[in-house]
C-alpha cells in the first residue's frame, strides 16, 4: 500500500509532502487499519479551512480524500502525522 500525504497552507504557506509505501513493513497491517479509517472519514472536495491552517490531500493507492483544520479526525491526523514523519 502507498500512502502519500500533501500538506498545505499554515502561517508561512509552505507545502510539505511525503509517501511511505507499507510493502515488506511489519507493522503494515497497523498502517493499513489507520489508512482505511482515515480514508473513511475523509471529503471528496477540499473542504473550507480556517485562516492559517493546514490542508491535506490524503492519497491511499490512487484514492484520495481532502481534510483541513481543525476538522481532522484523530485517525487522519495520526496518519498524516507518521507519513510526514516516516515518509519520504
Amino acid at each position: 500500500m502507498r500512502i502519500h500525504v500533501r500538506r498545505t497552507g499554515g502561517f508561512a504557506g509552505i507545502e510539505r509532502q511525503a509517501e511511505v509505501d507499507t510493502s515488506g513493513r511489519p507493522d503494515a497491517p497497523e498502517w493499513h487499519a489507520l489508512a482505511e479509517r482515515a480514508l473513511a472519514a475523509g471529503r471528496g472536495a477540499p473542504p473550507a479551512g480556517v485562516p492559517d491552517g493546514f490542508s491535506y490531500q490524503i492519497t491511499v493507492d490512487g484514492r484520495t480524500v481532502y481534510a483541513a483544520d481543525p476538522g481532522l479526525t484523530e485517525e487522519q491526523r495520526q496518519l498524516v502525522s507518521r507519513v510526514l514523519k516516516e515518509g519520504a
